[in-house]
């Protein structure tokens, strides 16, 4: 009966993650957190209390506006990346409990019971794993 080594450890997955991939970690644990959302309220408190410093309404609102998009196109970015890596280590976790499950079943497999090898058959076949021989 083998079963996989599943590593949770946030350690390690920061040793093996790319510069990007911890930049983005980093990024989505600041932006998270209620003082960057204050932050953002107070640049728009300032941006709106500053329309008499500004010669034209255009300009005014084009400020707000491009550091919006700037903003909006960067945090996107960040959180694609993070959801990436949330869903590939999901994805890990469900391989290693299917793993387990297949091999637990297969512990208790009677090879006279048909519907528990059809079953140890069928979830080794939907995740990928060698079948039984």
């Amino acid at each position: 009966m083998a079963a996989r080594n599943v590593s949770t450890s946030t350690a390690d997955e920061a040793r093996a993650s790319s510069p990007f991939d911890r930049i983005a970690a980093g990024a989505a644990g600041f932006t998270s957190r209620a003082p960057f959302f204050v932050g953002c309220v107070l640049i728009v408190f300032v941006w709106a209390a500053s329309f008499p410093l500004f010669p034209s309404t255009d300009t005014w609102q084009l400020v707000i506006n491009s550091a919006t998009t700037i903003v909006t196109f960067l945090l996107v970015a960040l959180l694609q990346n993070t959801q990436r890596r949330s869903e590939a280590a999901l994805q890990h976790k469900l391989d290693a409990i299917a793993d387990g499950l297949a091999d637990l079943m297969e512990y208790h497999l009677d090879h006279d019971d048909v519907d528990l090898y059809q079953d140890v058959e069928e979830l080794k076949e939907a995740v990928g794993l060698p079948q039984v021989s």
